[in-house]
């Protein structure tokens, strides 16, 4: 019984450490890749300062930076706990483990003073053979081999507990290193942040005076935005529709033919006399047969090499989270999907896609295999792209230089197009939307970054 309770003890430390453990790992992840994406944001900061006087696109960038920061510093946060957590549960391991390893040594101490304070320790041969008969003088050998052997076992368990809580004691001092260094680090980010929200007021003076502007400015796009996605949501309901009406069509005559096969061998099978309960029961099978075999399954692209490129599955829906940027090179997101409050213009707008800013000449890229189901012209955005992935649809605006053509297949990470970057303000942003059919998706959940 003690046997049991001391292993489901054991199991469920493990669990506890290995949850710990994993939950360190996976906060470290999301560090790295928000610290990835505030490098990003910041070098297309500097670049834009350099190159442009463009207010709009500034406070955009700087805005997302100091959003990415502060995700950073709740991240951290949430590490720095999780070490103080994995540091008292070392604490209490190497406790547990001490008051352990004292029983055992008291133990294996008494049971050695026990033996030395019998005169057959001091010689074996005449305790052995003092037996009364052959029949106990060869049991108290036996006695005397398995009490050596016990000694070297228990010998052996103190060095490896003695090991073991240097282990964990090496694991303590490692958590609480790792623990000092996240807070020197939590402080330079909250620094860094602190830097960043002055130069946000530092930009937000620069525009005093100019918020009617700006406001005008942003329903302007809002307006065009509306306009795109009209036609997006127009283009995309055909060719669902059409892919219906060929599906329809597909099933229909592949029942026709099916169903004149099946009158077919049943006119056989009477010609060789079989009666009509065997007729019946063989085309039920048959019809079973056929039901299994046309039962949908999940929709896939095409095998590609491009596909272990970008350790991507073969089925689209399995890639959340996945899915390469439709952009090459340094690129941050600086417009989210859905409704957002402009706070400081006190415009609303409403998006139905992310846009993504990148550097001037970046290849815009389809983030999966697919069909080129779409391609049109549309006033502000340039060249449009919309690709089909089975019952997935991605949308790709602000293209100048086309690299495909209506009906073309295309790979995960195949280049559709150059991006616009417009002369006047030196940006470069493309805009990217993900559909289901019909129902549009927030496309940043399925983006790697």
């Amino acid at each position: 019984m003690k046997k049991i309770v001391f292993l489901l003890l054991f199991h469920g430390m493990a669990l506890i450490l290995l949850s710990q453990t994993r939950q360190i790992e996976n906060l470290q992840r999301q560090q790295q890749a928000l610290m990835e994406e505030i490098r990003n944001t910041n070098k297309l900061y500097l670049d834009l300062k350099k190159q442009t006087t463009t207010i709009l696109d500034r406070i955009n960038l700087i805005n997302n930076q100091i959003s990415a920061r502060k995700k950073l510093i709740d991240v951290q946060n949430r590490e720095i706990e999780t070490l103080r957590k994995e540091e008292v549960r070392l604490e209490s391991e190497i406790s547990r483990l001490n008051i352990a390893l004292k029983k055992k040594q008291d133990y294996y101490a008494d049971a050695i003073k026990g033996m030395l304070n019998h005169k057959f320790s001091q010689n074996k041969l005449l305790f052995i053979l003092s037996g009364k008969t052959v029949g106990e003088s060869l049991r108290r050998m036996q006695y005397l081999k398995e009490y050596s052997k016990w000694q070297k076992t228990e010998a052996e368990e103190i060095k490896k507990q003695h090991a073991q809580i240097k282990e964990k004691q090496e694991s303590l001092a490692k958590a609480k290193a790792d623990r000092e260094k996240a807070l020197v680090s939590l402080q330079e980010e909250q620094k860094r942040l602190q830097g960043e929200e002055r130069t946000r007021q530092s930009e937000m003076v620069t525009v005093k005076g100019q918020e009617r502007e700006l406001q005008k400015t942003l329903r302007e796009k809002q307006q065009r935005a509306n306009q795109l996605n009209a036609q997006i949501e127009k283009l995309i309901a055909e060719e669902v529709a059409r892919q219906e009406r060929e599906a329809v069509a597909r099933r229909k005559v592949e029942e026709d033919e099916r169903r004149k096969k099946e009158e077919e061998k049943q006119a056989e099978a009477r010609r060789e006399g079989k009666s009509e309960e065997e007729i019946k029961r063989e085309a039920a099978a048959r019809a079973e047969e056929y039901a299994s075999e046309a039962a949908p399954g999940p929709r896939i692209g095409r095998s590609t090499a491009t596909d272990e490129t970008f350790n991507l599955s073969k089925d689209f829906a399995a890639n959340r989270g996945k899915l390469p940027m439709p952009v090459t090179g340094t690129a941050a997101i600086v417009g989210g999907f859905g409704a957002k409050k402009h706070n400081e213009w006190n415009v609303t707008t409403n998006s139905n896609g992310i846009d993504i800013q990148t550097e001037k000449g970046a290849n815009i890229r389809s983030v999966f295999d697919g069909e080129v189901s779409k391609v049109f012209s549309f006033p502000g955005s340039n060249t449009c792209v919309i690709v089909r992935h089975g019952d997935y649809y991605t949308f790709y605006a602000n293209i100048y230089d086309l690299f495909v053509k209506q009906g073309d297949r295309v790979k995960a990470g195949q280049s559709l197009g150059r991006i616009f970057t417009d002369p006047d303000t030196g940006v470069s942003t493309m805009h990217f939307q993900l559909w289901q059919k019909t129902n549009k998706l927030n496309p940043a959940p399925w983006l790697q970054r």
